[in-house]
């Protein structure tokens, strides 16, 4: 996400360097590709002149310090600017409420289904214990779809056969949950069109009904400044509290998420990415603005490392590795946990000077693929034993996973020069691998 506007940015700075300062002269010419930057990723017109002209105010005359070029000096104010553009701080869910209700509305294939499926796993992380509700009764296979969802993450699902009437849904799936002592309920609505006035009076009359503690308005992001424009419609009818932004992973220029909260001055709460449940992330304003920028997000890259790996299976993980027993089993097993953070480009771009290297690369989950199936093609003698795998174990290997005798030789030849290295780090005061190996490394 955000690639081209990030590199029409990475491109605006470079008229800084070689400057000792910041002037009048070298701060105009910027700015004005940083505005036709944002304009091109669609944003606004006037926001995008407004949080310019605040750049260009701050800019203007500062004196670069000791080590800090004036190309950096603007990539900070830019990055604080954008960061307030878009919210300042991260602002949570409102769960309060014995249960806690979450109304999603939002347009037709916005993805208001699958994020509530993602809300529910995100949520039971914390503990907490969930129903969802089935309230759009219009769209065929709907409330399929989310019987499908909560059975996936173990979440119960509330619908009423035949029933036309999401209200009556909405207060009996709120009666059960209060009955089963349920925390939060999580109603799924109809996605309706902005100018259908009988849809929207619908959601007006559900949100005053049930009383929810936290509405959302779900959008798809790569329908742009419509976004944008369909979020402040929807607010001035319902009220919202907060902006959940969808597909983020797709071709989108990202405008919606630097301006819609100047709109609507209501808080960007959730991004998805992807049709995977744990495709969500909590938005960080000052996270995102750092990506836009291509500074990376690493915070986020460990938060979800920290998420993904086992603590005691790490130790344990450890142990084998001081002992050189390290095998193919437990790189299988860091492989799934690693798969686990969620896309592998998408978590590349995380590491700081990544994101534009990545560009053009096509890399995935199953990048893996080849990998694994070698893996699966070997003996649990040879799983055990790498270093007992001779050639005529290399040879069935390949022949078992459609891979070529070259491969499986590449990936027991590194395999074993990681583990190597692996051993010494693990060694006193060369530090401990607390959270496994890197497989990106094998690709």
């Amino acid at each position: 996400m955000f690639d081209n506007l990030s590199e029409r940015l990475e491109g605006a700075f470079k008229t800084l360097k070689g400057q000792g300062r910041i002037s009048d002269i070298n701060v105009a010419q910027t700015v004005k590709e940083i505005r036709r930057a944002l304009v091109d990723a669609d944003v606004n017109y006037k926001i995008a002149k407004e949080v310019t002209d605040r750049i260009k105010n701050e800019a203007i005359g500062q004196k670069v310090i000791s080590s800090v070029s004036p190309g950096q000096s603007l990539v900070k104010i830019t990055s604080d600017q954008l960061t307030t553009l878009m919210g300042g701080q991260e602002e949570g869910i409102n769960l309060g409420g014995d249960p806690a209700i979450i109304l999603l509305s939002g347009l037709q294939g916005s993805g208001k289904t699958t994020f509530a499926g993602k809300l529910a796993k995100h949520l039971q992380k914390s503990g907490k214990s969930i129903i969802l509700v089935a309230g759009d009764v219009y769209r065929p296979a709907a409330i399929d779809q989310l019987k499908v969802v909560g059975e996936s993450i173990g979440v119960p699902v509330f619908s009423i056969e035949g029933s036309k009437d999401p209200i009556k849904i909405a207060k009996e799936g709120i009666d059960l949950a209060k009955k089963d002592k349920k925390k939060v309920v999580i109603v799924d609505t109809a996605g309706r069109l902005a100018v259908d006035e009988d849809m929207m009076k619908e959601i007006e009359d559900l949100k005053r009904s049930i009383q929810p503690s936290e509405t959302l308005f779900v959008v798809d992001s790569m329908t742009g400044q419509d976004a944008v424009n369909t979020a402040k419609t929807f607010n001035d009818r319902i009220d919202f509290d907060g902006v959940v932004l969808t597909k983020l992973d797709g071709d989108t220029r990202g405008g919606a998420a630097i301006s819609i909260r100047s709109v609507v001055n209501k808080p960007i709460k959730f991004i998805g990415t992807g049709e995977k449940l744990d495709g969500i992330d909590v938005f960080h304003p000052d996270r995102m603005a750092q990506r836009i920028l291509g500074m990376g997000d690493v915070v986020s890259l460990v938060e979800r490392a920290q998420q993904a790996f086992d603590e005691e299976q790490a130790q344990k993980l450890n142990k084998k590795l001081r002992q050189n027993t390290f095998d193919f089993n437990d790189f299988k097993s860091q492989i799934a946990q690693v798969k686990k953070m969620g896309n592998i480009k998408d978590l590349m771009g995380m590491i700081p000077g990544m994101g534009k290297m990545m560009k053009d690369v096509d890399i995935d989950n199953d990048s893996f693929s080849p990998i694994i199936a070698m893996i699966d093609s070997m003996t649990p003698f040879e799983r055990e034993k790498p270093d007992m795998i001779d050639g005529s174990r290399r040879r069935r290997i390949a022949a078992g996973s459609g891979n070529s005798i070259q491969e499986v030789n590449k990936l027991i030849k590194q395999f074993s020069q990681m583990r190597a290295m692996m051993k010494k780090m693990s060694k006193p005061g060369k530090g401990k691998f607390r959270g496994g190996v890197n497989p990106l490394a094998m690709n």
